[in-house]
């Protein structure tokens, strides 16, 4: 569970627009905005490295200092420079302490299925619904023991506490034990027939 803050402390940014973004990124910071609601949208910069290092946690309270105020908040969205891959841009969303929002979480698997047979993950994130002070940033599904043939479905999994499924099919399987089919072996056996002239020829006069 994500029970520790996250603190960013950044600044109010008054400029906009494509250059006044690129220069914030060659000085080592990142444009922000935090949406409240119907609220005006809060704009912000914030360090760069910190701010990198705090989107590893999925679905972190952060709480973003600047001046005189600070907001609860937790990411809404991530633009990433598509060839570089740095972070370009962040959106967040501002949160209240006892607040419960809908996030969705990673789904991992623990445990050795038996034999051969290995397990797959049919659903790659849950819907979910918790305390922002508790927001999981993964679900973990036991699959130790498990033979082939073998399913987790939605309405077998165990939420942390605190977190509630907010999904409609419970029925869904989430996971599935299966032996994967081996690929077909390589046709080794070579028919003389099938030899071109040429390759027959060059052999003939090594």
């Amino acid at each position: 569970m994500a029970n520790n803050t996250i603190v960013l402390e950044g600044e109010l940014r008054t400029e906009f627009g494509k250059g006044p973004a690129r220069r914030m990124r060659v000085a080592k910071e990142i444009p922000a905005t935090v949406y409240a609601g119907g609220e005006q949208p809060v704009y912000l910069k914030l360090p760069m490295k910190d701010t990198t290092l705090a989107l590893r946690h999925t679905n972190a309270l952060i709480t973003l200092k600047f001046g005189d105020e600070s907001r609860m908040a937790v990411v809404k969205d991530v633009q990433r420079n598509p060839v570089k891959r740095i972070v370009e841009h962040v959106d967040f969303y501002e949160v209240k302490a006892g607040e419960k929002i809908d996030v969705e979480v990673p789904v991992f698997v623990d445990g050795t299925p038996k034999g051969a047979a290995i397990a797959f993950v049919d659903i790659q994130e849950l819907k979910v619904r918790a305390d922002v002070a508790n927001l999981p940033e993964r679900i973990v599904v036991d699959v130790n023991g498990l033979a082939e043939g073998d399913k987790v479905f939605l309405k077998d999994l165990e939420m942390p506490e605190g977190v509630e499924l907010d999904m409609d099919d419970l029925e869904e399987s989430v996971v599935t034990v299966e032996v994967p089919e081996e690929a077909p072996a390589a046709d080794t056996d070579v028919n003389p027939a099938d030899v071109p002239a040429t390759a027959e020829k060059d052999d003939a006069e090594v």
